[in-house]
């Protein structure tokens, strides 16, 4: 349990000359986090203005992205970073260069393509044509012939006979294509007995020739002009390898320059200083100051302002960086899918680092499973660079221990349970031999010792009971964080009122509960009762009526947990059908030999298993993520705080020098 890292309001001060390098110590520091001046009537400061090398800059960047963008250039294992006086010496000449190279291959490139697409077009027109080895010329031209060419839903030759028998009639059994050869005193009736056909005219290719000549032709001309496209294309691929390295550290270096020169949009100015307003962690404050002041030739004055800790609204300003070891840092994406902790807050990342994958490995709970998907995360994290999927695969691992964990405890493996089982009287035998567990709901049977693994499909009732129980406690455990979090904010009676008060309504159910259960009689119920009713009338006077209105609530949060073992139980069927397919004679079992359907049950097994191992990640990641969000956080997580972005940039494709 832990709180996000300290922040110290700091004002900087300087004169307008001092402005550039100020700009660059902040940058180079990386620790100030920029609180954006607004405006107002009664100051006499006002928002600056870019940097003047700004303009040039964000041009050359365009510049720079549109070549990368166009060479598909990526960050590669090759990729080798250069030196910022290098990157700014060559800048402009290796620009024009680059523009000139890939501006005439794109240009080429573009040329082809829009020739291939004209060659494309005139050989569709000509595909219909090319079952009739008929000159394109003969199409048209006569003084007293018509021609028809098109398809029509359905052709009624004896329709055409009607009008007349001096006509010659192309089809194609292929298609619905056909063409018409007519004399001109019956075009008229022949057009109209086509139409009702349902005629579409399909016009012949204004060229002279055989189609078949024609195509080959085009064809022929298409695969040279491919020929062409993959030449460029390789050189288009010379360009990325022999320019990537430095359009990445170009790239960077102008998006700096560019995000300094913008920096005056966002502090106040007047006609001869800057004040820039910010926060920085507490801890670097001393380290902060002396860079900036000996980058500036101490030319800029630094100090720290006094924040109101009982204003909201102040508080709402303060930037939220995370504080959290290696182990739990990664649990500070699942914080912040739902929303960053405000900065007075008790941030849950370290809490979650054992309650989510816990719920998870509860749910799954699957030996098989768990060492499938903890691979997959390796290799993932091992060809991925990304250091956010990192992160996940991280939250993924801590996963699936705890259902390896519990795949233990229940004694499974993909739907196979390891432990034979005798359940009211029928031996259900388990793939390890002489591992054998005798249990039923709610208890052990009479006169048996209990061992492990735990079956839950044959103890339901007892999970669903289990499962409510860890809600109860998991709730509570929020309650209590709730308690802190409202002492360090509003004192000791805010947090006793509002969140104390829920443990003590719970202390007094249970005890009038247990008295009546063990017989205790009215006087154990009604002290019970007294004490549930003091913990109402706490809530009711720390949270109003919206209070004692919850309370029904509570117990729907604990019956939640419940899905636990629901979607276990989901999961294991699954499974269990899909072995049951594969391997329990449905198909094939071990007793036929070797023959094709076992090949079938194989694929079967194969394919069923990997559909479900997909669902294991989803489906308990699902409901583990809805438990923390819905009803773990809603008994102590306000959230709502706004993440810490400092003024800077960690330099990847540039060597400091």
């Amino acid at each position: 349990m832990s709180y996000p890292k300290r922040m110290s309001k700091v004002l900087i001060a300087g004169h307008k000359k001092h402005l550039e390098a100020a700009v660059d110590a902040l940058y180079e520091a990386d620790l100030l986090h920029v609180e954006d001046f607004v405006e107002g009537d009664d100051s006499d400061f006002e928002i600056g203005m870019p940097i003047k090398y700004g303009e040039e800059v964000s041009r050359k960047l365009v510049k720079v992205r549109s070549i990368a963008s166009t060479l598909s250039v990526r960050s590669t294992d090759e990729t080798v970073p250069l030196t910022e006086s290098d990157v700014s010496k060559q800048l402009d000449a290796t620009l024009e260069e680059m523009d000139t190279e890939i501006g005439r291959n794109a240009e080429e490139l573009s040329r082809l393509d829009a020739r291939v697409k004209d060659i494309e077009s005139a050989e569709k027109e000509l595909v219909p044509f090319l079952g009739y080895d008929i000159g394109l010329e003969y199409y048209g031209g006569y003084g007293n012939l018509a021609v028809f060419s098109g398809t029509v839903s359905s052709l009624n030759e004896s329709r055409l006979l009607e009008i007349t028998d001096a006509y010659q009639l192309f089809t194609d059994s292929g298609s619905k294509f056909f063409v018409l050869f007519v004399s001109k005193r019956f075009e008229k009736d022949i057009q109209s007995v086509l139409a009702d056909m349902g005629y579409k005219e399909m016009r012949a290719p204004d060229k002279s020739g055989r189609p078949s000549d024609i195509y080959a032709g085009l064809e022929a001309e298409k695969s040279e002009i491919q020929a062409q496209i993959e030449s460029l294309i390789a050189k288009r691929a010379a360009l990325n390898e022999k320019y990537g390295n430095f359009i990445l550290a170009s790239d960077e270096y102008l998006s700096i320059l560019s995000e300094k020169a913008e920096l005056p949009l966002r502090i106040a100015t007047s006609e001869h200083t800057f004040v820039i307003e910010g926060w920085v962690p507490t801890n670097n404050f001393d380290e902060f100051t002396e860079a900036v002041s000996n980058k500036t030739n101490n030319g800029v004055h630094i100090t720290t302002l006094k924040v109101d800790m009982h204003d909201e609204k102040e508080i709402a300003k303060i930037p939220v960086a995370y504080e959290n070891s290696k182990f739990v840092s990664p649990m500070e994406a699942v914080v912040d899918l739902y929303s960053r902790p405000k900065y007075n807050e008790i941030d849950p990342s370290s809490v979650l680092a054992i309650s989510f994958p816990l719920i998870y490995g509860m749910i799954l709970g699957d030996i098989g499973y768990a060492l499938v998907l903890m691979t997959l995360a390796f290799l993932v994290m091992k060809f991925m660079k990304s250091d956010a999927v990192k992160q996940l695969m991280y939250v993924l691992i801590y996963c699936q221990i705890f259902a390896l964990f519990f795949g233990i405890i229940y004694g499974e493996f993909m739907g196979f349970p390891l432990a034979g089982l005798l359940s009211h009287g029928e031996y259900i035998p388990g793939l390890i031999p002489g591992l054998e567990t005798i249990v039923f709901d709610f208890g052990i049977v009479p006169g048996e010792s209990f061992m492990l693994p735990i079956h839950r499909t044959h103890m339901i009732m007892t999970f669903l009971v289990a499962t409510a129980a860890f809600g109860f406690l998991h709730l509570n455990a929020g309650f209590i964080l709730g308690f802190f979090d409202l002492k360090g904010q509003h004192g000791i009676k805010h947090a006793v009122l509002e969140k104390l008060s829920w443990i003590v309504l719970e202390i007094g159910a249970i005890a009038a509960i247990a008295a009546w259960y063990l017989g205790i009689g009215v006087a154990g119920i009604a002290v019970g009762a007294i004490i549930a009713v003091i913990g109402v009338g706490m809530l009711a006077k720390g949270e109003g009526i919206k209070g004692p209105i919850e309370i029904p609530g509570l117990l729907g949060n604990m019956l939640s947990y419940t899905r636990i073992i629901a979607v276990g139980l989901s999961s294991i069927y699954i499974a269990s059908t899909v072995n049951d397919i594969a391997f329990g004679g449905l198909i094939w079992t071990p007793a036929d030999g070797f023959s094709v359907l076992m090949f079938v049950s194989i694929l079967i097994f194969i394919l069923g298993h990997s559909l479900n191992t997909v669902l294991s990640i989803i489906a308990p990641g699902l409901h583990a993520l809805r438990l923390q969000y819905v009803e773990f956080f809603g008994k102590f997580y306000a959230s709502g705080g706004k993440a810490y972005k400092p003024f800077g940039h960690l330099k990847k494709y540039i060597l400091e020098e």
